[in-house]
């Protein structure tokens, strides 16, 4: 049995697993293992990497679709993600070439639900992020808190860089924290809850803004809790709104109602 420790990241796994595909490794011969922290792991993802003289290309093709799919996968929290990539790249260079397009097979399957997952929780963080300001270096700098479920920080960051250009900002989560300077993206190791800033002054008018678009006549409890899941609701400023505007909705929807029968 082949122990392999990497960083966990796509292209740690990629250099493990092309090395080991070139070896003849099969998939049941291999143990993967998450590197505790990124300074142990540089060094002993070196181990499994191909030989430098050798292209990927010399070596095996893999589908377009496999490699996208495997970058997001890559992503999600499950430990058994590197075993399930390389079973999925071992059968495609080994007679299973058109794999990736066997949707009922139960790893591809697997794959595309995990690669959903990832999307999902992107989303999810560019929709739940909330900036609070404070003081840095004689200016403002904008930090926020956030608790992803997969590790979805790199894949995130460049919305906010672009969506946030002219801000300097910080977005702190437990296993990675991601910064821009106006220039450029930096990635930092995670950071405890109390390093985060409890609020400033932009929360109440987040607030404000959040109760008067908030529309009752459209309310859906269920799809709102799939879409706003609970655990995000003590980094959202208007989340202790929510119960409130629910809780009155019916009301409000009522007075709605008469009110445009007297204006017709």
């Amino acid at each position: 049995m082949r122990s392999i420790v990497i960083e966990p990241g796509f292209a740690a796994w990629r250099r493990a697993a092309r090395g080991l595909v070139m070896e003849g490794v099969e998939p049941r011969a291999v143990e993967w293992r998450e590197a505790e922290d990124a300074q142990a792991s540089l060094g002993l993802a070196m181990e499994a990497q191909a030989p430098d003289d050798v292209p990927p290309s010399a070596a095996f093709r893999v589908s377009r679709r496999f490699v996208e799919l495997a970058e997001a996968a890559a992503c999600h929290a499950h430990p058994e993600r590197w075993a399930l990539l390389y079973r999925l790249l071992w059968r495609q260079t080994h007679g299973e070439p058109g794999l990736m397009e066997v949707a009922t097979d139960p790893d591809v399957h697997r794959l595309l639900r995990m690669e959903k997952a990832v999307r999902r929780e992107v989303h999810r963080m560019h929709a739940f992020v909330r900036f609070r300001t404070v003081e840095h270096d004689g200016g403002a700098h904008y930090v926020a808190w956030f608790e992803p479920e997969h590790h979805v920080v790199e894949r995130s960051a460049p919305f906010f860089a672009e969506r946030f250009a002219s801000m300097r900002w910080s977005i702190l989560t437990p296993r990675l924290c991601a910064h821009w300077d106006g220039q450029a993206l930096a990635f930092t190791s995670g950071v405890p809850r109390s390093q985060a800033p409890d609020g400033d002054r932009l929360e109440a008018l987040w607030r404000t803004y959040y109760a008067s678009t908030f529309n009752p006549a459209r309310l859906r409890p269920a799809a709102m809790r799939t879409g706003m899941p609970r655990r995000y609701w003590k980094s959202l400023p208007e989340a202790d709104l929510i119960p409130a505007l629910v809780h009155d909705a019916p009301a409000r929807v009522r007075q709605m109602l008469e009110e445009g029968r007297e204006s017709a």
